[in-house]
């Protein structure tokens, strides 16, 4: 999937090295409700119990010179009610505030709503984390009400807000953009 920066290909077994080692990146680690190191062999078995089975897809995010600055997915995929939860984290700090988040937020939805099939998508993102949020926003995720969450991570207590779009409204904000 390609889109004007960035493009996407699906995550092999052979980019392991490349997820752990963005994904313990303080910078990365400290935004996810997951704080505790990734390892290859967890990382491994993730592909074995979750990619392989189709309860997650997840892709590289590359850029247009081909290098690769992080990763997008769609876990807890229920084909049934036609919902999955959205992650993603750009791993290279100088790619961050590029606006490299929010395209690419825009392909993976692409993918989401015509591929996948899906009617939502939904995701959580940690108090603080307000880069995170504008990208989620320019893509036409919206706030749920008041759903909040409370965890406690290395950092101390946070909040962790909810977001969704559904497919009329991507629809409506693809228009847009």
């Amino acid at each position: 999937m390609n889109g004007q920066s960035v493009h996407l290909r699906l995550m092999t077994a052979d980019d392991t090295s490349k997820i752990v080692a963005w994904r313990n990146k303080d910078f990365v680690r400290h935004n996810f409700i997951y704080q505790k190191p990734f390892t290859r062999e967890g990382h491994l078995r993730w592909i074995e119990e979750q990619v392989k089975p189709g309860h997650v897809v997840q892709f590289i995010i590359c850029l247009a010179d081909g290098r690769e600055i992080g990763s997008v997915y769609f876990r807890d995929i229920d084909r049934e009610a036609q919902t999955a939860e959205y992650g993603i984290f750009i791993g290279e700090e100088d790619a961050l505030g590029c606006g490299y988040g929010s395209q690419t937020a825009r392909l993976a939805l692409a993918y989401a709503f015509e591929t996948l099939g899906l009617k939502r998508v939904y995701l959580r993102f940690v108090e603080g984390n307000v880069g995170a949020r504008k990208s989620y926003e320019n893509a036409g995720f919206q706030m749920i009400g008041n759903k909040q969450d409370t965890v406690l991570l290395e950092q101390g207590e946070r909040q962790v807000f909810f977001m969704e779009i559904d497919r009329e409204t991507w629809r409506v904000t693809k228009v847009k953009n």
